[in-house]
């Protein structure tokens, strides 16, 4: 869309993270004071749809569409950079628009492709061949390497390199025409071999590809190049700032070559930030594809993956995700973030919002021996502390409970405060039980049941004496628990920086052998049978859970661990005020 068709009165939903002063909100205030652009802010988020987004993607979301917000009349579009139909799909181009609601972000009407631009985009190379800024080689691409030199030796001119304008058109026009095979030629910008900027060695603008394409089809058989089509679509569509990744720095210069020889009117600022980068995590999304390819996950959706289908599916909140991306600021310079970090905030947020609720992930039967065998008590449970208007819920109590295995020792080491023979121990909303005798596995040794009494009189979990207890322990009763199935979610990489391997080694190597548990005899509450797909909960004592959105249903409750409730990075930061 052209400058002149563009709504000035089209905002951006603002999110409920507060807005950061960074080094591209001072770069955008000065122009804004200078009245440059007279007076418009206006950004893009421009993906390739070539893979699912991932949780790197998110900060340039945030970034793009956040700075859009914060100005009177700001807009952002979102762009498909779909210019290599070789691996381009419609399922991507759906995945992306999907994840881009889901952080909380519309772009209403802006919703544009690259390929809207073809016809332009090649009247634009056109004009350069005219203007003898371009011409077609037809040397193959190992020879081109070759012929761009190193960043030791200058780069060499192609034989091709003084072809005639008149030539140049024709053979560019056939090109379009589909008169030649796949790398038979390329059209290419005449600036400098010898530059020191590798990118300025006489780029590739066009090639040939004879691939179908997601939305033109069989109509181009030419595609134009990423740094040839990206500065003309922000000029094209009216963008002030050009906001991308630091990889992206030794680009500029190019980006600003094609603006000036082609003497356009909007001349958008390319502005580079350091991109997102976690531990124990992979940000390529050609390594991510590869995972998928080789059945070494699920899906874009595994919850074990960085992109944000297997982030939601994992449980993980768009606000949690936002307020991280907020808080890790914005910088020139490249680092690596503390996956702990994302998950403090991710427990932030959870903690107020996840109802409390009990569930037994390795139980071990307890029978209640004093207690009536037909009797059935409802007490009350608050749903959720730190939200009083979650209110309260019922739970069912039974002589026969299950509780978490290593809730019980036969014999405790010191300051193992739970169940043990002899002990007592608080039941959370119950009462105060003691293990009085234990029965085991006649083969196994293992224990496989507890015999224990009750206190009538510590109901709701309190003692009328006032006596205390240390150990408090959850549980379910057996005749109303659901069965169902639980997955432990690990980092997929045992290595902080999973792509520092021995040389004759990739990445995969760093895969985590353990990163998923999967628990199939869990005993969970009962009001958790037709828990909504999606919805998460804590699990007392457990983490956070969330009902999996694929494969959960009420004849199989299915839950995904979303994260721990040890929050190593609230350690970290208390460390840090001390220090």
């Amino acid at each position: 869309m052209s400058q002149d068709k563009q709504n000035p009165d089209m905002k951006q939903e603002a999110t409920d993270a507060p807005a950061s002063t960074d080094f591209i909100r001072t770069i955008i205030a000065e122009d804004l004071k200078n009245n440059k652009n007279e007076g418009r802010v206006h950004t893009r988020f421009p993906p390739e749809p070539n893979g699912y987004l991932h949780i790197g993607h998110a900060k340039s979301i945030c970034l793009n569409f956040g700075i859009a917000s914060e100005h009177p009349g700001g807009l952002c579009n979102l762009r498909f950079d779909d210019t290599n139909p070789a691996k381009e799909e419609v399922e991507y181009i759906d995945s992306i628009q999907s994840d881009v609601r889901w952080l909380g972000f519309d772009w209403q009407e802006r919703l544009f492709y690259t390929s809207d631009y073809f016809e332009q985009l090649y009247q634009y190379a056109m004009q350069l061949i005219k203007d003898g800024k371009a011409y077609i080689c037809s040397l193959s691409a190992d020879e081109i390497r070759q012929y761009r030199g190193t960043l030791t030796e200058t780069g060499k001119d192609s034989p091709y390199r003084n072809r005639s304008v008149a030539e140049n058109l024709e053979l560019f026009q056939r090109m379009r025409a589909g008169d030649f095979e796949e790398g038979a030629h390329v059209l290419r910008a005449i600036i400098d071999m010898s530059s020191a900027n590798l990118n300025m060695r006489d780029p590739t603008i066009y090639r040939i590809r004879y691939t179908e394409h997601p939305r033109t089809g069989k109509k181009w058989c030419i595609y134009p190049m990423y740094d040839f089509a990206h500065c003309l679509s922000d000029s094209i569509e009216g963008i002030t700032h050009s906001i991308c990744t630091l990889e992206f720095e030794n680009n500029r210069p190019l980006y600003d070559w094609f603006l000036d020889r082609l003497k356009l009117k909007s001349h958008p600022q390319q502005i580079e930030f350091a991109r997102l980068n976690l531990s124990y995590t992979i940000m390529s999304k050609r390594k991510l594809l590869q995972l998928v390819e080789e059945g070494l996950v699920s899906g874009w959706d595994d919850p074990r993956m960085p992109t944000l289908s297997g982030l939601r599916r994992r449980g993980y909140t768009p606000e949690a995700i936002r307020t991280f991306c907020d808080r890790i600021g914005v910088s020139k310079t490249n680092s690596t973030i503390d996956i702990a970090m994302l998950e403090h905030y991710l427990r932030e947020d959870l903690n107020k919002r996840a109802p409390r609720v009990m569930a037994v992930l390795r139980p071990l039967r307890v029978v209640i021996d004093n207690y009536p065998e037909d009797k059935i008590e409802w007490l009350d449970a608050e749903n959720n502390p730190e939200d009083s208007t979650m209110g309260s819920r019922k739970i069912p109590f039974s002589r026969v409970l299950y509780i978490e295995q290593e809730d019980f020792i036969e014999e405790p080491p010191r300051k193992f405060f739970r169940l043990s023979p002899g002990k007592e121990i608080r039941l959370k909303h119950a009462y105060y039980i003691k293990c009085v005798r234990m029965e085991k596995d006649k083969n196994t040794g293992e224990v496989i049941e507890l015999g224990c009494t009750y206190d009538p009189q510590t109901r709701g979990g309190w003692s009328a004496d006032g006596r205390k207890v240390k150990g408090t322990s959850h549980w379910v009763s057996a005749a109303h628990a659901v069965k169902a199935e639980v997955r432990l979610y690990n980092h997929l990489f045992i290595k902080e920086n999973p792509e520092d391997t021995q040389p004759d080694k990739d990445f995969i190597s760093n895969l985590n052998p353990d990163s998923l548990d999967l628990l199939s005899g869990c005993m969970i509450e009962p009001g958790l049978k037709n828990a909504k797909p999606g919805t998460t909960y804590q699990f007392l004592r457990q983490g956070y859970f969330c009902a999996d959105s694929v494969d959960s249903s009420e004849e199989h409750p299915l839950f995904n661990r979303t994260v721990s409730l040890r929050d190593s990075w609230a350690k970290i930061q208390r460390a840090q005020s001390r220090s």
